[in-house]
């Protein structure tokens, strides 16, 4: 048997559903949508919660995928530095 993991990080996937509308998917789950209603782009995460207006489709995709980043609990997260101990170098344990 063997088991798939996906990173924490995985990018959004960005389809064009309809001339005003794109749907973001992520592992090929729904994630949320942007849609041009003829002055902003109005973003929508995967719960209908409503994330904001922005002037630019890249904007919106970007507030999108920033939201998704923030749900990952830290425990998933990669650190950015090494831990402490391994800093300072490995050490012999004293008898």
């Amino acid at each position: 048997m063997s088991i798939t993991t996906f990173p924490p990080f995985d990018p959004l996937t960005w389809k064009q559903a309809d001339a005003d509308v794109h749907v973001a998917t992520r592992n090929g789950e729904f994630a949320g949508f942007v849609e041009f209603d003829g002055s902003a782009h109005l973003v929508r995460d995967e719960r209908g919660t409503d994330l904001g207006s922005f002037e630019t489709l890249g904007d919106a995709q970007s507030a999108l995928e920033d939201t998704h980043e923030s749900r990952v609990p830290r425990s998933r997260r990669i650190p950015l530095t090494l831990p402490r101990a391994f800093r300072r170098g490995l050490r012999r344990a004293r008898a």
